[in-house]
């Protein structure tokens, strides 16, 4: 009867001694998940937040519009047409929110109208691969995609007088895309008196009027001289 008593308590024991370790042992996982569980959200943030480094934030900006959307595989299709055109050297090709750039090192020894002429070439390459109507044109109030392509000839020393930048741009507002070259000023006297301002090698007289009477030249104009009042007058 004692010994049957004994085995009894020690069941009982044995019985506590499992539970009490199986409750420290849930209490251990879930401790470990409300710990962990913070630390993984975390780390998917900051790896999320790597992976889109770069990318421009949209929202709904362009919801229901930018369709068809411009796909990697339509990007390496333009970089390898305008890859092909004759005195292009380097080329980089970018998508960025709603617009495609095409950037073209083109030889050195191009001129402006060189220049212009492969923009124009490039132009019709990206638009082979991406038909104008489809991808840059807007139709139905729908936004579409805007369209640049950079073309240069030199990568550095761009202080050079030979150095020519030319740009064609295309919006999806507009029906035909337009040339400008962006190393030249659109009014060259007024670019030069700018500099020569801003280098203080200005010409343009400041001198106070004489005191005679007629006219005199006054920051770059003929105003009427007034004569200076004398003690006797």
């Amino acid at each position: 009867m004692a010994q049957q008593t004994t085995r009894t308590a020690n069941r009982k024991k044995q019985n506590k001694s499992h539970k009490s370790s199986r409750r420290t042992t849930r209490i251990f996982w879930i401790c470990l998940v409300l710990l962990l569980t913070p630390i993984v959200v975390l780390a998917w943030i900051l790896i999320s937040a790597a992976l889109d480094t770069g990318s421009p934030i949209l929202g709904n900006r362009y919801k229901g519009d930018l369709d068809p959307a411009i796909t990697k595989s339509d990007l390496s299709s333009v970089k390898s047409a305008t890859e092909s055109i004759s005195g292009v050297e380097k080329v980089d090709v970018q998508l960025a929110t709603a617009t495609l750039r095409v950037y073209a090192d083109v030889t050195d020894s191009a001129t402006a109208d060189d220049e212009k002429a492969t923009a124009t070439e490039i132009y019709n390459a990206v638009t082979g691969v991406l038909d104008a109507n489809t991808y840059f044109t807007q139709s139905d109030g729908k936004k579409m995609y805007d369209l640049e392509i950079h073309v240069y000839n030199l990568d550095k020393n761009r202080d050079s007088d030979s150095f020519v930048y030319v740009v064609e741009t295309k919006t999806s507002s507009m029906d035909a895309p337009i040339q400008q070259i962006l190393s030249e000023p659109v009014d060259a006297e007024l670019a030069a008196q700018l500099e020569n301002a801003a280098s203080g090698t200005d010409t343009t007289s400041t001198a106070a009027p004489d005191s005679s009477a007629g006219t005199t030249t006054l920051y770059g104009e003929e105003v009427e001289a007034t004569p200076t009042p004398t003690p006797e007058g």
